[in-house]
């Protein structure tokens, strides 16, 4: 067969390759979600550590550590936690400052003391 009368090979449909950045993109919210998860697992069993364990500060450090893993990985935790702190002001008042950069990007709110 001459040549220029042969039909030329189909071409392979391939998908387009994934971008990088979207599969990074999909790891990232995994992984976000994960340590919230992780954080609010944590906070739930510092309650029961923290009374099983009353002269070992175990379950506060547990706490705090679920706090700023939730506070910094999930919008729906912030929202739970800043509704906490808007119902009961006495928790953001023991709360250390450096605790609420971390988890709130902020400094603490001042409140007027009742009389």
């Amino acid at each position: 067969m001459p040549d220029d009368l042969r039909q030329p090979p189909p071409e392979a449909s391939y998908a387009p390759p994934i971008p990088i950045r979207a599969l990074r993109q999909g790891v990232n919210v995994a992984v976000r979600q994960v340590l919230a998860v992780t954080g609010l697992g944590l906070v739930v069993l510092a309650i029961p550590i923290g009374i099983a364990t009353p002269f070992l500060p175990i379950g506060l450090p547990m706490a705090i550590v679920g706090a700023v893993l939730l506070g910094r990985n999930a919008v729906w935790g912030r929202r739970w936690m800043e509704s906490v702190m808007a119902r009961h002001p006495r928790v953001e008042k023991m709360a250390p400052n450096w605790l609420m950069k971390a988890v709130f990007g902020r400094e603490k709110r001042v409140f007027a003391d009742k009389a």
